[in-house]
């Protein structure tokens, strides 16, 4: 492991170092910062996690956070907390390797299954929201982004990735079904993945129109992807994250399912404060900082390769990514 870099003399700085590792010196804050690697959560979802009563874990994240091991976002109404991975400062390295340590622990299967527990409300939630406003909801998504501002970049973006085969793509979250006619023109075989019938009704019935044969439509969340182990050399997701109750965990299953030296393309909008999303449109999270999404892929085996950035009228921005599957044999640099 690369050496610690060297912490500036004076006891402000010794004071700091003796306040992060007399935080981490607690089981429960360990398994807090264990679970935050999943994904980040809410005050009242860690109280569910660990089943501590509330005011219990507020206190114990007060803590994390003031050691610097833990940063906060607001998504609307809500305050969620994730671990600080940042590279920055000179606890850095000291960080890292303490979550690496905590990362090399099992969870209980209790916390575990509560874990799942929670994204699968945060699902529920979604899929209900498809499913009541589905006829209405272009409308709305449209407020933000509408695909033709961004899909004719996404295609332009896929064009100049270098794939080592066009055979195999999945789509995931396809929405109307607009991009599917570009990825069937490019690649022999097409998958569309959505986990709301009616928004995966709509997409077919777009696609039987333009008699697009090479089509396959699978009513599933991404745990299909675990199922097809090296199956696509292209897996693209269009504005979709921020409706998923666990992005980190679309990455994971993603890289399973990508072979190696395939690409995931992802478009997503830049972190924003524009709130109102959540109740006009379903969003779950407030869109993404560009290392958030470099932080999750680097974690599940795949390599950060180009990106474009652009800014709409509105006042939003739109990320679009290349993430390429690293081949088990080499390590990342």
């Amino acid at each position: 492991m690369e050496a610690l870099s060297p912490i500036e003399n004076g006891s402000a700085a010794l004071a700091e170092l003796a306040h992060l590792l007399k935080s981490a010196g607690d089981e429960l804050r360990l398994e807090i910062l264990r679970a935050l690697a999943q994904d980040s959560f809410g005050v009242l979802e860690i109280s569910h996690i660990f089943d501590v009563r509330q005011n219990s874990i507020s206190h114990h994240l007060k803590v994390l956070a003031t050691a610097g091991l833990v940063n906060t976002r607001r998504e609307g109404n809500s305050i969620f907390y994730r671990r600080n991975n940042s590279h920055l400062g000179d606890q850095a390295l000291l960080r890292a390797a303490l979550f690496q340590q905590i990362d090399n622990l099992e969870l209980s299967p209790d916390v575990q299954t509560r874990i799942e527990d929670i994204h699968h409300k945060r699902a529920d939630i979604s899929q209900s929201f498809f499913k009541e406003h589905g006829s209405s909801l272009r409308e709305k998504q449209d407020l933000i982004a509408e695909f033709k501002v961004y899909g004719g970049q996404v295609e332009s973006f896929l064009a100049s990735c270098e794939l080592p085969q066009w055979h195999t793509a999945l789509e995931i979250g396809p929405g109307d079904g607009e991009f599917l006619p570009l990825l069937a023109a490019r690649f022999a075989q097409v998958t569309a993945l959505d986990n709301s019938a009616t928004m995966l009704q709509r997409t077919q019935q777009l696609c039987e129109q333009q008699q697009l044969g090479n089509i396959e439509f699978i009513h599933h969340d991404t745990q299909f992807c675990r199922e097809q182990s090296q199956a696509f050399d292209c897996v693209v997701i269009n504005m979709v994250l921020h409706h998923t109750p666990s992005p980190r965990q679309i990455f994971s299953d993603v890289s399973n399912a990508l072979k190696p030296g395939g690409v995931l393309v992802v478009c997503e909008l830049c972190q924003h404060n524009q709130d109102w999303t959540q109740q006009a449109c379903g969003d779950v999270w407030l869109g993404f900082e560009p290392r958030e999404l470099v932080e999750w892929a680097q974690a599940t085996n795949m390599q950060h390769g180009q990106n474009t950035f652009f800014a709409l009228r509105n006042g939003f921005q739109i990320q679009i990514h290349e993430f390429v599957k690293v081949p088990s044999q080499v390590t990342e640099r």
